[in-house]
């Protein structure tokens, strides 16, 4: 098969996208969009991640995402060979390690173990006389002495509220982006597809079976659908359509799931 990159850039060159309009549907930065065109693995940051933007970049472009994230695998994931370290213990042809035999000391080992002792006598006793001087040291035998609750300091604050702040600028930001919707029959359906204003863009049409309307992109749409015989294509993520013996209607927003309509809330083409 053609390489993963190549196969990729084709895509995108065949239906004319450019690589910002890729970075807004798929949330993913156009710098990695590029590294896996140029099939530049080092700069992602690892296989988890090549791995999960491989699959949406090629689901945004229609692809077999599986068939391309398998070939990824089979090419760069593959075991290196090499020498495994024995589990059974020391390489063959080294020697074991000898053991020392114990030998018994003689009177003249235990001088040092004297002069150890002794330091750590004087040690203790001049650990004593300091907590005697040590203002507050008179205090009563096994009185516990407060420890100051730690509190938090205006920079760790000031961290929090920022952190806060730029998760909230996201959500708002994810709630206000374009999204991108198609819509691919499976059957024969009724589609009714309007945007923000109103403004019919499927104009009650019957789609057949195989057919799929045009890519819309805007900040929120309505649909009316005839049957469930439908799937809602939004930023490249698809959406069955509930099975219903009425028509069906859909609200799509970014940064939500598609929301069912009430019958009343409908959008009407005629």
């Amino acid at each position: 098969m053609p390489d993963i990159g190549e196969t990729l850039r084709e895509a995108r060159m065949r239906r004319r996208i450019d690589m910002a309009e890729v970075e807004s549907a798929t949330k993913i930065r156009a710098k990695y969009l590029r590294a896996l065109e140029n099939e530049e693995w080092d700069l992602l940051p690892g296989p988890t991640y090549v791995k999960t933007f491989l699959r949406s970049y090629a689901d945004y472009l229609e692809l077999d995402s599986r068939r391309l994230v398998d070939e990824y695998k089979r090419r760069y994931e593959h075991p290196r060979g090499g020498e495994a370290a024995p589990f059974g213990g020391l390489a063959p042809g080294r020697a074991q390690p000898r053991r020392k035999r114990n030998r018994r000391r003689g009177p003249g080992a235990l001088g040092p173990v004297l002069v150890v002792g002794a330091i750590v006598i004087v040690l203790l006793a001049a650990l004593y006389a300091l907590g005697k001087l040590w203002p507050g040291s008179d205090s009563n035998p096994g009185e516990a002495v407060a420890t100051p609750t730690p509190t938090a300091t205006p920079t760790a604050k000031k961290r929090s509220n920022a952190a806060k702040q730029r998760r909230a600028a996201r959500r708002r930001a994810a709630a206000t982006a374009p999204i991108r919707v198609r819509l691919a029959a499976t059957g024969d359906v009724y589609v009714c597809l309007v945007n923000a204003k109103g403004k019919a863009l499927v104009a009650g049409q019957t789609l057949r079976a195989g057919e799929r309307t045009a890519s819309y992109r805007g900040k929120r749409f309505r649909v009316t659908l005839g049957t469930n015989a439908v799937q809602m294509v939004v930023d490249g993520k698809a959406y069955k359509v509930a099975a219903s013996a009425n028509p069906v209607g859909y609200e799509l927003r970014s940064g939500h799931k598609p929301r069912r309509l009430s019958s009343g809330q409908l959008p009407a083409c005629a």
